[in-house]
């Protein structure tokens, strides 16, 4: 296989084995290395199975793949796997990383034949440089302009066939020139409790912690149906279970170690709690902006809607109006307060 090339500050690195990696790269080592290592999302599986052996029995490089949905649900992983199974070299960048048109040329033109390019965030990316990604993903050219005024002249230059994988919180951000040139499109849902369990007990295993079935149960009904969150979460459980326990990560002590960290059975923690007791006691079960709701609260904008709005629309808790968020009957009796008058009857 060849060697994997990871790039964070437009240069080239590589990284090694995930299996012998340093402690401070654990949180890489708990990734799937494989489709059949990644629990849940079975029909995007299953799509990108068939579209993976398709490409590798014609020799080609895979259609370019837009992964969205919210952060933490496996869209890097997925990416690094799509790598891998294609036996194919694996680039990285994010989408603010890219500032001009050399960033994009000096990735573009560095590439091995059917690598895959994976741009985290790509719904940042500036929208000037969307145009260059354009005639690079069709047809596998790069036009650079080359001088200025009258006696500029436009140069082409041929790229290696290769695999863009864009990944995004913000599937409406991008443009519909650029969304359509993704041959392939998927979106992440949350996961199920029962996959979250399945995660739970695979990093255990990979991290050397004894758990029980009760206690991997605890941690995934409390993960906000989001594998990132079930392996923090299982992390802190297990530094408890070592403290204060005898090791072991039974149904009993991962209880007392997510009440000890304020997240409480519904998966809430003390920032979403928050959120809903403005929108409760401050604004009277709203409607209130998403600007005055950050302010109260002392978040960003951009954090709320994209981190914890998603889990709360979810779980019924808020909903979207015109007029901006409000509470459900739903987050009233979470925070065990007496709806003011006529709410959604979520």
């Amino acid at each position: 296989m060849s060697p994997v090339r990871e790039i964070s500050d437009d240069r080239p690195r590589r990284i090694q084995d995930p299996e012998v990696l340093p402690d401070e790269d654990l949180d890489r080592s708990l990734r799937p290395r494989r489709l059949e290592d990644f629990v849940g999302q079975e029909a995007i599986k299953d799509q990108l199975a068939v579209s993976i052996a398709a490409a590798a029995s014609r020799g080609e490089a895979l259609d370019h793949v837009l992964l969205a949905g919210p952060p933490g649900l496996g869209k890097t992983s997925l990416a690094q796997i799509v790598a891998a199974e294609l036996d194919v070299p694996f680039v990285q960048t994010a989408g603010p990383a890219l500032e001009r048109k050399g960033d994009v040329a000096a990735f573009l033109t560095a590439l091995e034949p059917r690598a895959v390019f994976f741009v985290d965030e790509i719904h940042r990316l500036p929208r000037a440089l969307e145009e260059t990604f354009y005639p690079a993903m069709e047809d596998a050219i790069l036009p650079i302009t080359v001088g200025q005024g009258a006696g500029a002249r436009v140069m082409t230059i041929p790229l290696p066939p290769f695999t863009l994988i864009g990944a995004t919180t913000r599937a409406g951000l991008i443009t519909t020139p650029l969304r359509d040139r993704f041959g392939i499109q998927h979106r992440l849902e949350h996961y199920g409790c029962e996959d979250l369990a399945t995660i739970v007990r695979r990093s255990a295993r990979l991290l050397d912690v004894a758990i029980e079935e009760a206690g991997a149960l605890a941690i995934a009904e409390r993960s906000r149906g989001t594998p990132r969150v079930a392996n923090r979460l299982l992390k802190r459980v297990r530094d408890y279970a070592e403290v204060r326990g005898t090791g072991v990560v039974t149904g009993a002590v991962a209880i007392q170690a997510l009440d000890l960290l304020q997240v409480d059975h519904a998966g809430l923690d003390r920032l979403d709690r928050e959120i809903l007791r403005a929108i409760c006691e401050k604004f009277g079960g709203g409607p209130v902006g998403l600007s005055t709701l950050a302010v109260s609260v002392g978040e960003e904008q951009d954090t709320i809607e994209d981190v914890y709005e998603p889990y709360l629309l979810q779980r019924g808790l808020i909903e979207r109006t015109p007029r901006g968020r409000a509470a459900t009957r739903h987050a009233f009796a979470h925070l065990g307060l007496e709806p003011p008058g006529p709410l959604s009857l979520l």
